[in-house]
């Protein structure tokens, strides 16, 4: 059986100490280092690169910015949050940075060794009593993060949207571009998904959002060396 091992960063001595002693006594683990504030836990890093660190977020220092760090310089090393702080904002924030667990203090040394156990496992663990919230919160983040991303047109997207924004109707961009007015239609089938727009008239207020785009004076001097 193959033996973990654990770093410790917390600033309240005694529960540091006792959670050092409950894992150094278990076979299973090895303690390999303690600190008690953010600046610490970085260091540790490049002395030990243990595989579990257990990090408290309300120590001394930037604790996020400390598990961003830890992340940069041994991306192999799971991190434990174990806080006081049942906030969502934490939680998130906390796996947002590189975190892997979040184990909220007064849980037992079970659920704590639960949590080293499934995140080495490549899994990530929540105290289930507030489990849900924070991953309806992550999902929420996640949600917002995709829809902020920059839409990409092709090239011959690109066409069809400027001569729509002047107005051009399907049989003339076709005409103009030198394609059939089958592949028009399925082009407007695409950019409707990509835009999220259920309409030719939604296509072109989408793409007046986008950045950069003007009505093009004349595309049709560079369409015909395209492939439909």
């Amino acid at each position: 059986m193959s033996i973990t091992s654990i770093a410790f960063v917390d600033d309240h001595p005694i529960l540091l100490e006792g959670l050092a002693s409950i894992f150094a006594e278990d076979g299973r683990y090895k303690v390999v280092g303690k600190g008690n504030c953010a600046s610490d836990a970085v260091e540790l890093i490049t002395k030990s690169h243990p595989d579990v660190m257990i990090l408290d977020l309300n120590m001394p220092g930037d604790a996020f910015q400390a598990i961003v760090s830890i992340q940069q310089n041994s991306p192999d090393t799971r991190i434990v949050a174990f806080t006081a702080s049942a906030s969502i904002d934490h939680a998130v924030r906390a796996f947002e940075a590189g975190a892997k667990g979040y184990v909220l203090k007064g849980s037992t040394d079970i659920e704590l060794t639960q949590a080293i156990d499934i995140v080495v496992s490549g899994e990530t663990y929540i105290t289930p009593s507030f489990a849900s919230k924070v991953i309806a919160a992550l999902r929420n983040v996640s949600l917002r993060k995709r829809s902020k991303q920059p839409i990409k047109l092709s090239v011959r997207e690109d066409q069809i949207v400027r001569l729509l924004l002047v107005g051009r109707t399907n049989k003339e961009i076709a005409l103009r571009l030198k394609i059939s007015e089958k592949t028009v239609k399925h082009y407007m089938t695409l950019l409707m998904q990509k835009l999220q727009a259920r309409n030719r008239v939604e296509v072109v207020l989408a793409a007046q959002e986008l950045d950069g785009y003007v009505p093009a004076r004349d595309v049709s001097s560079s369409a015909g060396s395209l492939l439909n």
